[in-house]
């Protein structure tokens, strides 16, 4: 792979989603960085998990870089061995010519980023739909600028039914199926129950929702006392499955990086491809 591919990739991703935006727990950039040269490749396979079957897709269509979103390394490695599934993955793409770069948290919370692509499929279209602003901490640059921040909230300009607002969700995530706990107990008024903010974190949203007022969290899992003491406190939730609340923003991320290596004049050919076998990895049965 082209050196200078892989530094025009790298480069690219930090305009979109800058490393620093990160959660202080996370583990993001650049994660493999393969001994190979082959010049003539310059292929980034988009994903959200480095699975197996990605893997494999990945060395059949020849990419040169995977953009996996969820970190490939995470804790501490005492070895790195073909006996591990994962690190037989990653021994597998540096064996194959293949980089791999994870921005994780960092796409979470930079403005445009994946949190923010979970507010405008709820919102009901253009037409003044209402505000979002930061749930939790708001991100600035060295210079001052605001760059994101942790968690969205969105303040509906008219107010919805449960009803309504679990359609904007199963249609913006492109689901049949969504879980929902429901504040009220009583069954009649539970997708009639009128709302108005919804707080959102894609992934797994418990920890950053503790202590916010909203009348729905929106998210991929929470833990089961999570939910309980949500409901118990009169929220809403809005679960989707982990990885489902992040998937659908990949050709986002495609188009951005696109535009990125253009505007960056890499002047050599390149195709940025979003994976077809990265799945959440429950089924319904």
């Amino acid at each position: 792979m082209s050196g200078a591919f892989l530094k025009a990739v790298s480069a690219a991703m930090e305009r979109i989603a800058p490393l620093r935006l990160a959660e202080s727990f996370d583990n993001v950039g650049l994660l493999l960085e393969t001994p190979l040269k082959q010049s003539k490749r310059h292929r980034v396979m988009l994903t959200i998990d480095l699975t197996t079957a990605v893997v494999e897709e990945s060395i059949t269509k020849e990419a040169s870089v995977i953009v996996a979103y969820h970190p490939t390394i995470f804790g501490a490695l005492k070895s790195f061995t073909m006996a591990n599934p994962l690190q037989a993955s990653l021994l597998r793409c540096a064996a194959h010519g293949i980089s791999v770069y994870c921005p994780h948290t960092a796409l979470d919370c930079t403005w445009g980023g994946i949190n923010d692509w979970l507010a405008e499929g709820i919102m009901g279209g253009n037409q003044a739909p209402g505000t979002v602003r930061p749930l939790q901490v708001e991100k600035f640059s060295p210079s001052g600028d605001s760059e994101g921040a942790v968690g969205r909230l969105v303040a509906l300009q008219t107010p919805v039914t449960m009803g309504v607002l679990e359609e904007r969700v199963k249609e913006h995530l492109k689901l049949s199926q969504i879980q929902v706990g429901y504040a009220s107990t009583r069954d009649r008024l539970r997708s009639s129950a009128i709302v108005e903010t919804i707080a959102i974190c894609a992934g797994s949203g418990g920890s950053v929702f503790a202590g916010k007022k909203a009348d729905v969290y929106f998210t991929g899992e929470m833990q089961h006392h999570e939910v309980l003491a949500a409901v118990a406190a009169g929220t809403n939730v809005i679960l989707c499955g982990h990885t489902n609340t992040e998937r659908g923003y990949l050709p986002i991320l495609a188009s951005k990086l696109e535009a990125q290596l253009h505007a960056a004049a890499f002047d050599e050919p390149f195709d940025i491809v979003v994976s077809n076998t990265d799945k959440h990895p429950l089924e319904f049965v």
